[in-house]
């Protein structure tokens, strides 16, 4: 029998539902369910792009952990799930394959296929490792591919930093982090109002200032041009260079070849953006530099440490034990629709919308610089150096049209061995998301955190940042101690900043 505290939180967690076709959430419902509509009387081919997540080298599947801060009630999440997520025409469609092609099939969906409710013993010892595991375990699995490849784990599991915990797992074809998360935040009120739609923030444009004119003017913006030019050239060629043969030097973080196949240990971190915006403030930087800085910071440490400890001198993990160059290169995941950032999920679905739903992403080879500094601002100083002269090129537009022109002019498998080999010889994936400002509650069940990954983006919810790691044990066996590393080089940059008495 249900406690009366147990029976109030169910009966708030109801509320959605009462209010789901309320003004701020119908035109999300009515826009998806016109799309839909209009897709069930014919079967759609796939787009390139989603079809080549479906080589054997490129199974990908994002997973999202959500923490509630109440207990999760099953029957109320699959209630609006019926008139969030299964309206989208993606997540109610089969992938069939006919003659080699694939399409999508609209079909009936069983809820009771897609919402996994595990029986747990709610006295075990370590809800945490627990967690850990069932995540680890879920990446060893695929999905069925007779039923629409997307399922959710409700985990009535009270853990060091939640409740409950929600686990999305969506196959990459669906969409990219861009799709999934707007579609995500539809299915999501603000906690203080139960009718409105979380409030992403907004980059704000910095004013122009108008003071040169004439001849400087034209000199600046030639100047300009030219750097992008230049810069779009070298980075192209790099891009091309490592489909190639350039491959980055052998180093604790870079996996042996077919580690994409092995499963995936999931570990995350929450520090405070408050944090790492006193730093971006003191710096004149942003907060992409700060991240990208003490990420650079933190994997310095953790391959010094590694380094020293290979040493048959057992070198001190105080000192440089560096080897003198390493080339450590992460693919950065870039949106490129004209439109940066989370979009309402309506305009997505559009027909002839400027900002569609699919994986629309550009690779970006982002060169990280391990080294031991004296001064921990160092790290965030080269970060912003590195980001800005990226900010300079189009190396993001152009990736994405060579990987659809080699889609186009000689295949699927051309273009999967291409992106392979440009993963494979690079260190990581390194990419980030901004989420709402506000606390958000999913299917009414307030939100503690949201750690997305397709294999470990940084997000931000309300003011936090999560860091998640998403490694192959093989090759990085204590993914825990990396973490612990970024998170302490963040307060070694503030700690610096505030005795420099530089805020």
């Amino acid at each position: 029998m249900e406690s009366t505290n147990s029976f109030r939180l169910r009966k708030q967690a109801l509320k959605p539902i009462e209010t789901a076709r309320s003004s701020a959430s119908q035109r999300d419902e009515e826009e998806v369910s016109k799309n839909n509509g209009q897709r069930t009387c014919e079967e759609e081919p796939l787009s390139p792009s989603s079809r080549l997540y479906h080589e054997p080298n490129f199974n990908v599947y994002v997973i999202a952990i959500m923490g509630c801060k109440t207990r999760i009630y099953p029957d109320v999440v699959k209630a609006n799930l019926g008139h969030t997520l299964l309206r989208h025409p993606r997540f109610s469609s089969l992938q069939v394959e006919n003659n080699g092609e694939m399409r999508w099939v609209p079909t009936e969906v069983d809820l009771e296929r897609h919402v996994i409710v595990p029986e747990l013993d709610q006295n075990m010892d370590s809800p945490d490792k627990f967690l850990e595991d069932y995540v680890y375990n879920l990446s060893k699995t695929t999905i069925d591919k007779s039923q629409p490849l997307w399922d959710l784990h409700l985990l009535n599991l009270r853990t060091s930093q939640s409740e409950a915990v929600g686990i999305f797992r969506i196959h990459h074809s669906l969409g990219d982090g861009t799709s999934l998360l707007s579609l995500l935040l539809a299915c999501t009120r603000q906690m203080n109002d139960s009718k409105a739609l979380p409030t992403i923030p907004i980059r704000k444009k910095k004013d122009k200032k108008s003071d040169r004119i004439g001849i400087w003017r034209i000199l600046l913006r030639f100047w300009f041009v030219l750097q992008v030019f230049w810069n779009t050239v070298v980075d192209v060629f790099m891009f091309i260079a490592t489909a190639l043969f350039l491959t980055d030097t052998q180093n604790p973080l870079k996996g042996l070849p077919g580690s994409e196949s092995t499963p995936r240990r999931i570990v995350y971190r929450t520090v405070s953006l408050d944090d790492i915006k006193f730093v971006k403030n003191a710096m004149n930087t942003t907060i992409n530099d700060v991240a990208f800085g003490m990420t650079q910071a933190g994997l310095s440490r953790y391959i010094n440490r590694i380094c020293s400890e290979n040493k048959k001198d057992g070198g001190a993990t105080e000192t440089n034990n560096l080897p003198k160059s390493i080339r450590l290169r992460s693919n950065l995941l870039v949106n490129i629709r004209p439109a940066p950032g989370i979009q309402a999920l309506a305009d997505m679905m559009e027909k002839d919308a400027e900002v569609k739903w699919g994986n629309w992403i550009g690779y970006v080879l982002l060169p990280f610089t391990i080294a031991v500094r004296e001064d921990p601002l160092d790290y965030v100083r080269n970060a912003k150096a590195i980001i800005d002269r990226k900010k300079r090129s189009l190396e993001a537009f152009c990736t994405f049209y060579i990987a659809d022109w080699a889609l186009n002019l000689f295949g699927i498998k051309a273009a999967s061995a291409l992106s392979h080999k440009v993963i494979s010889r690079t260190t990581m994936c390194f990419s980030n998301m901004v989420g709402p400002v506000e606390e958000i509650g999913f299917c009414g069940h307030p939100m503690a955190f949201l750690a997305p990954s397709s294999y470990g983006q940084p997000y931000s919810y309300i003011d936090k940042m999560t860091i998640v790691l998403s490694v192959d044990e093989g090759t990085i066996p204590n993914p825990h101690q990396l973490c612990d590393d970024i998170v302490e080089s963040l307060q070694i940059i503030k700690d610096t900043v505030m005795t420099r008495g530089l805020a």
